[in-house]
């Protein structure tokens, strides 16, 4: 399964020590040079930046399309424009985005797109992760991850932890 990200997903999941399962979950990751600047380079003292380096199962790929990632700038910040962008260009699996705008974005271009919460719903019922609840509080604790409380007990609800 391919999968293509942007970078808050991946930041987040580096804040709270659990990156490595989005490999345990899509196998193969593909960030877009923006994401990858944002992240493994500007972001080089941030959480996720030397795992992002590091890892082998993260590949870095240029976006050749550079007319839609240019129409695309319009609304969203380069991250979001490439990523989308490349999952365009590669016809990925998955597309990796939290911001609401880059999903309307996403759902225009038909892609099948999920976001960090549904990420962890995925790795609960994979079995990947034993309980979903602890990683949502540090998500808001530690990372500053804002979600409703009506969602947060909605997702709780849906994974039999409320």
């Amino acid at each position: 399964m391919i999968a293509v990200s942007n970078s808050s997903p991946l930041i987040n999941l580096a804040r709270i020590d659990q990156l490595n399962l989005l490999e345990r979950i899509f196998g193969r990751l593909i960030i877009p040079e923006a994401v990858w600047q944002e992240v493994a380079a500007e972001g080089q003292d941030y959480a996720g930046a030397d795992e992002i380096r590091q890892a082998k199962w993260v590949e870095r790929a240029s976006v050749s399309n550079r007319q839609l990632v240019h129409s695309l700038r319009q609304e969203l910040d380069a991250g979001e424009a490439e990523a989308i962008a490349l999952a365009v260009e590669i016809n990925a699996d998955w597309l990796l985005m939290d911001e609401r705008l880059g999903r309307q974005t996403a759902r225009h271009f038909n892609l099948r797109y999920i976001g960090l919460i549904g990420v962890l719903q995925l790795a609960k019922q994979s079995g990947e992760i034993a309980a979903l609840r602890p990683l949502l509080e540090q998500l808001r604790d530690v990372s500053g991850f804002r979600i409703s409380l009506s969602l947060y007990e909605q997702v709780l609800r849906n994974m039999g932890e409320l």
